[in-house]
């Protein structure tokens, strides 16, 4: 009669979700790291030369 051995939860399910989550930030920033990097050099580069 011990919830706690009854309740095993869906833990490969939140690692999945976690790893995809992970994959998904890792893919996002390798498309969108140089873009903004150009904008933050552009902007540097304005607030240098004030």
């Amino acid at each position: 009669m011990n919830k706690l051995k009854e309740d095993n939860g869906d833990v490969p399910g939140w690692v999945l979700i976690t790893l995809m989550t992970a994959g998904l930030v890792v893919l996002i920033w390798a498309f969108a790291g140089p873009a903004l990097q150009g904008v933050f050099d552009q902007a540097l580069s304005r607030v240098v030369s004030f």
